[in-house]
């Protein structure tokens, strides 16, 4: 049985009451948001944040705040943000796009989707004489159950290996995702990058994403800010990767989760099957990625590996949700199924993310979002995940 959280956050104070909230109450007015997210962003010293509200899937509330760079530039809601792991989903949405079209088979193997053995290819001539590559699908690549560490530069030597068994235990690997681009790219002889924009990007109206660096991003631009508050000007990416290459704008995300929350572009089924708990997730934490520690806690809440996303079990029905971040953005999306019911969270600063927890808290009231598996650094909230 799920319980709830103990105590009362300032969120829930601002939003103008201390008691739980009830799981059908609706979202909070738009003032009410707009005053939660300032103070927060003010006692964290956040310096931009952009937000977008969705239920029964449509938009009900997009805003920004803060600022965008240094020079205190206003952040907007059409201000070029980086979208990080959260391309990871967009582009899983693809894939099962394929999925429908009969193009692609989620439990091949990829030895017989490539036209060629993976250890042949530049980038992986390290996995030569490892037979484990074969039993890679993309139903283990977009459930990050690879074996590999999340990236072949944090291993000590730098190069890629496995660490387990290919599908039998959760750990985030960006990895997988650069292999289930190559599949895409060599077996189907996709280009991923237009692919991306005419099936996803333009299929929703998102004008101001892409995969790739444009340089009319360049006139309403998020910079980051580093935790202890330094800026650290935002990368131009020159190269499609599935791993994370998406800049975008918050209008443009709204678009796109309420659009994925419906379903649109995809059949039930396959809609079904990216939210479906595939994996039970055993570990502690999620990152560092290869931690042996295990949390038994994590069955209570269902917490499993979706494709391209993670999900898990609260008291409204299933939920899932994806973060996405480096030390200088923050994004995170978190969505109630049953009401087709999500917050959205862009951040140019790395200190945002201790914030999410009484935001989401105060917008969505209270969840079973296991905060502690996904923030490894931030402390449990005494009988709550």
């Amino acid at each position: 049985m799920l319980r709830p959280l103990l105590g009362v956050s300032l969120a829930v104070l601002l939003l103008g009451g201390c008691e739980t909230r009830s799981v059908v109450d609706p979202v909070p007015a738009a003032t009410a948001i707009d005053s939660t997210v300032r103070a927060l962003m003010q006692n964290e010293n956040v310096e931009g944040l952009a937000l977008a509200v969705i239920d029964g899937g449509a938009v009900v509330h997009v805003a920004a705040y803060g600022i965008r760079n240094a020079a205190r530039d206003p952040l907007t809601t059409q201000t070029i943000m980086y979208g990080a792991s959260l391309t990871k989903t967009a582009f899983t949405y693809l894939v099962m796009q394929l999925v429908d079209e009969g193009r692609l088979n989620l439990d091949a193997s990829i030895a017989d989707l490539l036209p060629g053995p993976l250890p042949e290819y530049d980038d992986y001539h390290d996995l030569a004489g490892e037979a484990r590559w074969r039993a890679l699908t993309m139903r283990i690549l977009l459930t990050h159950t690879t074996g590999f560490a999340n990236f072949r530069w944090l291993e000590d030597d730098g190069k890629l290996r496995f660490h387990y068994d290919p599908g039998t235990r959760y750990g985030y690997s960006g990895e997988g995702f650069y292999i289930a681009q190559l599949v895409l790219e060599e077996a189907l002889g996709l280009d991923v990058g237009r692919e991306m924009q005419t099936r996803v990007f333009d299929r929703f109206g998102m004008t101001r994403t892409s995969m790739q660096w444009r340089p009319d991003f360049r006139a309403n631009l998020a910079d980051g800010f580093r935790i202890d508050g330094t800026p650290e000007p935002h990368d131009e990416r020159s190269g499609v990767s599935a791993a994370g290459s998406m800049d975008t704008d918050i209008d443009d995300q709204a678009r796109l989760w309420a659009g994925v929350v419906r379903g649109d572009g995809l059949t039930s089924g396959s809609r079904a099957e990216m939210m479906r708990p595939q994996v039970a997730i055993t570990s502690v934490h999620q990152f560092p990625t290869l931690v042996p520690d295990t949390n038994p806690a994590n069955t209570t809440i269902g917490l499993a590996a979706g494709l391209g996303l993670v999900t898990f079990q609260d008291a409204r029905g299933a939920m899932w949700f994806k973060g996405g971040h480096n030390d200088w953005t923050g994004n995170m999306v978190i969505c109630v199924e049953s009401q087709k019911r999500c917050l959205v969270l862009l951040s140019n600063d790395g200190r945002a993310e201790r914030i999410y927890r009484d935001l989401t808290r105060a917008i969505l009231g209270e969840t079973a979002m296991p905060w502690t598996w996904e923030y490894g650094w931030l402390k449990p909230v005494a009988g709550g995940p």
